[in-house]
């Protein structure tokens, strides 16, 4: 088991050409880090909201092989999302589950994506592609003026710049589409 401790400072980014946006990545000079995978990841909060009402958040990803329970605390609110995470990959995700439900917390929303990770050859930030069921999306992860640089490279400007997470896009998209929210699932 490894655990990662951090301060995440991200953007999100809406796509409206995928094709297009990996040419724009590639002239930029980033390449693939990580190649597409799908994605699975399920949020746990208490039968009664105990994590969400207060901004944080406890989500278990499995992507491939790999499976990673993590912990989000509360974001700052700024043109950058930045809030403190902390990562423990984990061996079996259905013990996890287990685990999670003795300790009170149930699945509350799962989204999933296929996931491309891209990085320039200095490394100073990742750009992430996310195919998602509601649209893509580019995810820029660094330091708030390697963030800056790398949106303005890929032709993106500050009001372009989402902070909301997935599920906050998914029942905005919900609500733009007159459909009730359940999961944000391919199927």
């Amino acid at each position: 088991m490894s655990s990662h401790a951090t301060q995440e400072t991200e953007i999100k980014l809406s796509v409206a050409s995928l094709p297009a946006l990996r040419r724009t990545l590639r002239a930029a000079g980033f390449r693939v880090f990580h190649r597409r995978v799908f994605e699975s990841n399920t949020i746990f909060d208490t039968a009664v909201p105990s994590l969400r009402p207060g901004g944080t958040l406890l989500r278990l990803r499995q992507a491939g092989p790999v499976v990673t329970l993590t912990y989000k605390g509360v974001a700052s609110a700024a043109k950058h999302k930045s809030r403190e995470e902390l990562e423990v990959q984990v061996a079996d995700h259905a013990g996890m589950c287990a685990v999670l439900g003795r300790l009170g917390y149930q699945p509350t929303f799962r989204y999933e994506k296929y996931r491309t990770e891209f990085r320039e050859p200095v490394g100073e930030g990742i750009a992430m592609l996310d195919e998602t069921p509601i649209g893509v999306y580019m995810e820029l992860e660094g330091t708030p003026e390697w963030i800056d640089r790398a949106a303005h490279a890929l032709g993106f400007c500050e009001a372009d710049y989402i902070t909301a997470s997935y599920g906050r896009l998914y029942q905005q998209w919900c609500e733009a589409h007159a459909t009730d929210p359940t999961h944000m699932t391919f199927a």
